[in-house]
């Protein structure tokens, strides 16, 4: 019940409106207790089916004491009022009774609407800003679509299986705790007799319910895989179509999608035997209790007009118990969702920032790796091998080798995207977990291979994540970037939509303006991560013009593909499965005649 208590946690935000649905609720359940056992002392007196009662008991200390005196009450009111008026009055309380039952029951559910969808709200939030938070190692081992799947499909089930009936959990124990106080006021010992049987009904509901939690996670988690397998299909459209794989790719899905109906079925078929098996065994606990108790009155041990009321408390207490049944089902059909939910919120972050860490305005010296050794998984193989090197502040490092050398592993290493293994980072002499990781990656600035874009204007993808930008700022940085002129002719400027992941632009006018958002946010150090390499050679040049603006007079990090685009770097660092080969500038290297001078040939043969 770890992952109910969680939830009921988050009601603390909406302590107030849960108070007042209690004691809505609360109110149902006297209106719907109280209002009808009343009225039976004077039905029976007015239409003469009992002997009026004209003296008050002397005490009232048990049920037939107190019956009496209800009698007495009614006979004496009758009297003074007359029947028809009597009737009149009664038939008004009737209506006033259930008016007021139903009111407070809405009252309730209004109250309640509120905290559930204000719980989903701050539950799918923090469940977003914890996958914005984790390292990138994480998603490297979780589907993305299974990571889509938790946030809509999991969230949503919370929503439905779980708060929507908040407002039974809140109401019907109040009607069974009153029902079942009338029950024990009038009989203790046939309520023992039903409460053993309720006992065993319970049993039997609970065990059901166990399994339907676990169907339930399996359900979710298969619903993740058709989120992925649909997601993965979306993205590579283009490769299933020129391959001809659409007959492929349909069959997988389908088999897919067969799993989760046989999952869902058979959840299915668990969840809708919980109302008739609950009416059945509420059935035979009534079929028992009335031939027990119905000996009881043979006996004289309990006359029958008190049995009548143990009847109809005991009816009472059925529908809420069925409504909490039903309620009980699903919340365990919930849970399983919730902890899916749950593994991400709880998942450690072992780059999460800490309390006390040193703040950060500015880059001073530059940055130092000392024996860094790197792996992407504990039990893998190391990724880099005890490398040493600096980048000193204003100077331009490069990184030449064959892919799979470790190249882009170092660019992530810097703005924290992943910890050493071993060995570590020094920034201006001070180890880079020190530092506020807010303020660490904002000496930095980013330009990858892959134009990372967003569904938005061409203004908001480049003043992404920057307060207080002007569109004079904006476009000065767009001209640095050499994409002012594009962007005018653009149908709404720089208003212009870009579309998913800037699909309405070309590959050159995507980079450009990862260009420009890197100038806008004047960084100190510079990372550029083959950032030219899939690009035509009018585009290339463009873009190679706009990067050597941006690295002007700036400490920058050059991954290169094309060996041409760093020879003007200040050292070269040529790695190889991870170790530092051969380093010097390009003309040292040259000469050497090493696996520098190999690349370059080989470049110029190609």
């Amino acid at each position: 019940m770890r992952s109910f208590r969680r939830l009921l946690a988050y009601m603390g935000n909406y302590r107030s409106l849960v108070v007042i649905a209690i004691l809505c609720n609360v109110l149902t359940a006297i209106f719907t207790v109280v209002s009808i056992p009343m009225l039976q002392p004077f039905f029976n007196i007015l239409f003469e089916q009992t002997e009026p009662v004209t003296d008050a008991p002397a005490s009232v200390g048990n049920a037939d004491e107190v019956s009496q005196y209800a009698g007495y009450l009614v006979t004496k009111w009758i009297a003074e009022n007359g029947k028809e008026t009597a009737l009149a009055y009664v038939c008004g309380f009737i209506l006033l009774s259930f008016l007021l039952k139903n009111l407070f029951r809405y009252l309730a559910l209004f109250f309640m609407a509120p905290v559930r969808n204000g719980i989903i709200r701050d539950l799918r939030d923090d469940l977003y800003r914890t996958l914005l938070g984790l390292n990138l190692g994480y998603f490297t081992e979780e589907k993305k679509g299974n990571l889509l799947s938790r946030i809509t499909g999991d969230v949503q089930e919370v929503e439905a299986s779980i708060l929507n009936v908040l407002e039974a959990v809140f109401r019907e124990p109040f009607i069974m705790i009153g029902s079942l106080g009338m029950m024990i006021y009038l009989s203790p010992q046939l309520t023992l007799f039903v409460f053993g049987l309720m006992i065993f009904t319970g049993v039997v509901i609970g065990g059901i319910g166990k399994r339907l939690k676990r169907s339930s996670s399996a359900v979710q988690e298969k619903l993740g895989e058709i989120v992925g397998r649909t997601e993965e299909s979306l993205g590579g459209l283009r490769i299933i179509k020129s391959f001809g794989g659409e007959q492929y790719q349909a069959e997988k899905f389908g088999e897919l999608n067969d799993g989760y109906r046989k999952l869902l079925t058979r959840l299915l078929w668990r969840r809708d035997l919980s109302s008739p098996l609950t009416e059945f065994l509420g059935i035979a606990t009534v079929a028992l209790l009335l031939w027990y108790g119905s000996r009881q009155v043979f006996s004289g041990q309990m006359d029958a007009g008190a049995f009548l009321s143990f009847i109809f408390a005991f009816y009472t207490v059925i529908d809420p118990a069925k409504k909490f049944s039903k309620a009980w089902y699903n919340i365990q059909k919930g849970l399983g969702a919730m902890e899916r939910v749950e593994a991400v919120l709880d998942t450690p972050n072992p780059i999460a920032e800490r309390a006390g860490q040193r703040s950060l305005s500015g880059l001073q010296t530059g940055l130092t790796f000392e024996n860094v050794s790197f792996r992407y998984q504990e039990e893998g193989p190391d990724v880099l091998q005890n490398l040493s090197f600096a980048l000193p502040k204003g100077k331009i490092l490069a990184l030449a080798g064959g892919s799979g050398g470790g190249k882009s592993t170092i660019a992530d290493l810097m703005p924290r995207f992943y910890d050493p293994t071993a060995g570590k980072i020094l920034l201006d002499g001070h180890d880079l977990r020190e530092y506020q990781l807010k303020d660490l990656r904002a000496r930095f600035g980013i330009v990858s291979q892959e134009a990372i874009l967003f569904n938005d204007t061409i203004y908001n993808n480049i003043v992404f994540g920057l307060p207080d930008v002007s569109q004079a700022q904006v476009e000065v940085a767009a001209r640095i970037a050499n994409a002012h002129d594009f962007i005018m002719a653009a149908p709404a400027g720089y208003q212009t939509n870009i579309g998913d992941r800037g699909t309405k632009l070309s590959g050159g006018q995507r980079q450009r303006i990862t260009i420009a958002r890197a100038v806008l946010r004047n960084p100190d150090i510079l990372i550029l991560d083959e950032a030219t390499s899939a690009l035509d050679s009018e585009s290339e040049r463009l873009v190679q013009d706009a990067l050597q603006k941006l690295m002007a007079g700036r400490t920058a990090l050059v991954i290169a593909h094309r060996l041409s685009t760093i020879q003007q770097a200040d050292e070269i660092i040529v790695l190889d499965q991870g170790r530092i080969v051969e380093r010097g500038t390009h003309a040292s290297l040259l000469e050497r005649g090493g696996a520098y001078r190999k690349l370059v040939e080989l470049q110029e043969v190609s």
